[in-house]
């Protein structure tokens, strides 16, 4: 009887801690990016990522971006862009000028369902810079699909 005392309380306490992982998404308190060094996009936003490989500031757009995902992205997103579950995998995020209108789609407008806000509009907090920042590191660390 003890052992399944024990197990009771084991998975109450699993249960806990992933209602609070999940009571916790998008619950995000943007952290600022510092940026210097990256060319100014301005206020209009690019249609695609314009620090991509090719681009002279591209290393340093990928530094900015992981640093800037780990500091803004990474609680809800996983460490290193892989997903516990609860949001999805960035890595997957397709490469290239459709993933960059996913992505551009996303952080301006965030996600709401239902009144429920699962991500913040990013671009509300973050300059356009940090944000294609990130997605040049996204792009650095995708998983082939």
């Amino acid at each position: 009887m003890n052992h399944y005392k024990k197990a009771l309380k084991m998975t109450a306490l699993g249960l806990t801690l992933a209602a609070g992982q999940a009571m916790a998404h998008g619950n995000v308190t943007p952290q600022s990016v510092d940026t210097k060094g990256l060319e100014e996009l301005g206020t209009e936003w690019r249609e695609t990522n314009p620090y991509r490989e090719g681009h002279p500031q591209h290393e340093l757009a990928i530094k900015v971006g992981a640093s800037a995902y780990n500091q803004n992205c990474a609680a809800c997103h996983g460490l290193e862009g892989i997903s516990g579950g609860i949001t999805p995998d960035l890595r997957y995020l397709e490469v290239g000028d459709y993933g960059d209108e996913w992505f551009k789609e996303r952080v301006i407008n965030g996600s709401v369902r239902d009144g429920r806000v699962y991500m913040p509009k990013m671009a509300d907090f973050l300059s356009q810079e940090a944000l294609w920042a990130i997605r040049t590191w996204l792009e650095s660390v995708a998983v082939e699909q």
